[in-house]
């Protein structure tokens, strides 16, 4: 094996590692390895057999093939894999709060993003929200069989979901974040509501103005998190002291959901992608340039958390009236049936 994709292979299983785990130490339990014998790999001393890097790269989820072809202008992603008549809501929370494992081990933790459309963390306020944007993607963009004749039902989320999103939600306040949002937020997610309004994939038509209900409520919370700078669960109590919340308005549009995170010693970004999917990636040279846009993204943006009260007002009055006008056209198409 060449030296070069060894080095390169140990470097990205670095930085897949949680900052109480060591190098040495978690090779060593894959590879049935003494730590001495895996610290001459690393070091390069020795090189790797094929069935060494085989385990590594099964272990780590690492593409050996674009492992092989790393080089400028490249970049190694990792991704949700869903398969079809494998999509629950579940197995998708499931995914993300392993995603969220990472950035709880990390010291001195902050996020930053841009929203585009639905805030996922937030919405996990009201499972509803999450529960009806998690369907329509499964039926009307992933074209799960097991959704094609299914209309959307008033019911409760599971019991397992419904703790997964809470332990996403918690995870989520614990971490200091820096967000930028925009004037279109949440108009595509009412969109979908009046898409599915008007193509009869409601069981009960009603439930279109039971969400917009929920959105009124979801931007409720989230302005008040925006007026004390704090970010805390809907229905508690305002924290004395927890993590903060900056956030930032954009005045023309984000053009994606970009998820950066840094701490004492790692960084890394999470890319939205096909409509709900997620990629993740360490690499050292793209996380500096989606660094370099988020930051050039908040220097063009107005803080609204805390301070500018108008703006804030302003802003988030002008989401009701969205939801309003939406809710009017809700409304319309359910009492002409």
């Amino acid at each position: 094996m060449i030296s070069g994709i060894q080095s390169k292979l140990f470097e990205v299983i670095k930085h897949t590692l949680r900052e109480d785990e060591t190098l040495g130490l978690v090779v060593s339990d894959v590879l049935s390895l003494s730590t001495d014998a895996v610290y001459r790999r690393i070091r390069l001393e020795t090189l790797m057999t094929i069935e060494e890097v085989r385990k590594l790269c099964v272990h780590f989820n690492i593409s050996f093939d674009a492992l092989m072809e790393i080089k400028s202008g490249n970049a190694l992603f990792t991704y949700l894999q869903l398969n079809q008549g494998d999509f629950t809501i579940e197995k998708y929370l499931e995914g993300i709060l392993n995603g969220l494992g990472r950035l709880r081990s990390i010291n001195d933790a902050k996020l930053y993003f841009s929203i585009n459309n639905v805030h996922f963390f937030q919405a996990l306020n009201f499972p509803q929200l999450v529960r009806f944007r998690l369907f329509f993607w499964a039926k009307t963009h992933l074209l799960l069989p097991e959704f094609k004749d299914r209309k959307f039902d008033h019911e409760k989320i599971s019991r397992d979901a419904f703790s997964l999103g809470r332990e996403i939600l918690q995870a989520y306040n614990r971490i200091p974040s820096v967000e930028i949002i925009d004037h279109e937020m949440m108009r595509g997610f009412l969109r979908q509501v009046l898409y599915y309004l008007e193509s009869d994939f409601f069981k009960d038509p009603q439930y279109a103005l039971f969400l917009a209900d929920r959105v009124h409520r979801w931007l409720d919370h989230y302005k008040h998190q925006a007026e004390v700078g704090k970010k805390f669960i809907f229905g508690t109590e305002v924290p004395a002291s927890g993590s903060d919340l900056s956030l930032y308005l954009n005045d023309t549009i984000n053009m994606d959901t970009t998820f950066y995170y840094e701490g004492a010693k790692k960084k890394g970004v999470y890319l939205t992608h096909n409509i709900m999917n997620y990629l993740h990636t360490t690499d050292e040279h793209y996380v500096k340039d989606s660094w370099g846009i988020l930051d050039c993204q908040i220097a063009n943006s107005s803080l609204i958390s805390q301070v500018n009260t108008k703006e804030r007002n302003k802003y988030f009055n002008a989401m009701v009236n969205l939801v309003d006008d939406y809710k009017l056209q809700f409304q319309h198409i359910i009492e002409l049936r």
